[in-house]
């Protein structure tokens, strides 16, 4: 769940504490348990059925909800992959190095690492590369943010503020995010896992969660703390760079800052790019593994490599990166509502008795999922008609 933490929750949560202080930091933990309760009901379906996401709602709704769900998750995985591409294309900009050099090395980079490494080595990598993230919370910590200010704010959530619900809507599908869902159940399977890991890997999944909300408030807060005082946006990466050099310096804060931000946004291009190619493979029910040759699984390399090199054009077009990201994650929010509904019906009727969604439980999540998919819809509605 390192992914969690890429370009585009960084900088939606930079966005956030600079333009309205301490007032979205609640709603970075609000957040955990909901993360947690879908991603374990992913861990769930993946080790209790064996099969992937896009393949059970093919089973289980045919193969016209299976291609909506697919589309769904296409359009997420593109805009995140945008936003990805966008926030390490930022970060070479801080020291001088051309858009369109930066992304050449990136795409060549990816998919060479996928082209010739397994699962492991890649995971291995990507889970270094996202450790780097962590150093936003030494940044917080640094920033020493006012206390009094900080707990005054918290209680202050100005809900009738158009500019404020479209940021809610953004934190919650910067957090909770379609793509997510895809990669983790069908990661568990390409990893081999069974029905006996599941209790070690709900323990892994809460940490995840706790981790990555973790983070990203250390963003609002470092943000919130250095730059957050003119309540103004921001619109390109060296702003967001700024609330770093103010607490570490100039050349220490910007290698830092690009650091987590690399990170975290390396991390995520290969899991939205792998998740792209698993879910396409399992609605045509083609090969789909990183275990496999590229002529022995040709429908999960193409479409990998497609995403990666369409991305990275776009992206040398010039795309305005905080507009995009924060875009991305309101459309993540507004695609909940499908997400959601696939999510808690496949709990509900896929899995084996004894895992199966049920009772007093099943009303809490069914409960938490209308409230949380009819929140993200209505705050990110309203924000763009304001």
């Amino acid at each position: 769940m390192l992914a969690d933490t890429e370009a585009g929750s960084v900088i939606t949560a930079a966005q956030s504490g600079a333009q309205w202080g301490y007032r979205l930091l609640l709603l970075q933990f609000l957040i955990i348990p909901i993360l947690f309760i879908i991603q374990e009901l992913t861990v769930r379906l993946a080790l209790g059925t064996g099969k992937g996401y896009g393949e059970l709602i093919r089973q289980r709704f045919g193969h016209g909800m299976a291609f909506l769900s697919m589309s769904t998750l296409i359009i997420s995985c593109f805009g995140a992959l945008l936003t990805q591409m966008s926030g390490l294309a930022g970060v070479g900009q801080l020291f001088g190095v051309p858009i369109w050099q930066t992304i050449v090395l990136i795409v060549i980079l990816i998919f060479t690492m996928m082209w010739t490494g397994s699962y492991h080595s890649v995971e291995r990598i990507a889970i270094c590369l996202g450790l780097f993230g962590l150093a936003f919370l030494v940044v917080a910590w640094k920033a020493h943010p006012d206390s009094r200010q900080m707990l005054a704010q918290i209680r202050q959530m100005p809900l009738s503020d158009k500019n404020y619900l479209y940021l809610v809507a953004a934190n919650l599908g910067t957090s909770i995010m379609p793509w997510t869902m895809f990669y983790q159940q069908s990661a568990l399977l390409d990893k081999g896992l069974s029905l006996v890991h599941l209790k070690v890997a709900r323990y892994e999944t809460l940490f995840g969660a706790i981790l990555c909300q973790t983070v990203q408030a250390a963003v609002l807060v470092a943000a919130a703390a250095s730059i957050g005082q003119r309540g103004a946006s921001l619109e390109n990466v060296p702003q967001i760079a700024e609330a770093f050099t103010v607490v570490l310096g100039d050349t220490f804060g910007r290698i830092v800052f690009a650091v987590g931000l690399s990170g975290g946004a390396l991390v995520a291009i290969i899991v939205v790019c792998l998740t792209a190619a698993w879910s396409v493979g399992e609605v045509i029910g083609a090969r789909h593994s990183l275990e496999q040759h590229p002529t022995e699984a040709p429908w999960f390399y193409a479409t990998f490599g497609v995403m990666l090199v369409v991305a990275g054009a776009l992206v040398c077009s010039g795309v305005n990166l905080v507009r995009l990201s924060i875009a991305t994650g309101v459309i993540n929010a507004l695609l909940l509502p499908i997400v959601l509904v696939f999510l808690y019906g496949l709990a509900c009727t896929a899995l084996p008795e004894s895992l199966r969604l049920k009772g007093n439980y099943a009303s809490l999540v069914g409960l938490v999922f209308i409230l949380t998919a009819g929140f993200g819809l209505y705050a990110g509605v309203a924000g763009m008609l304001g």
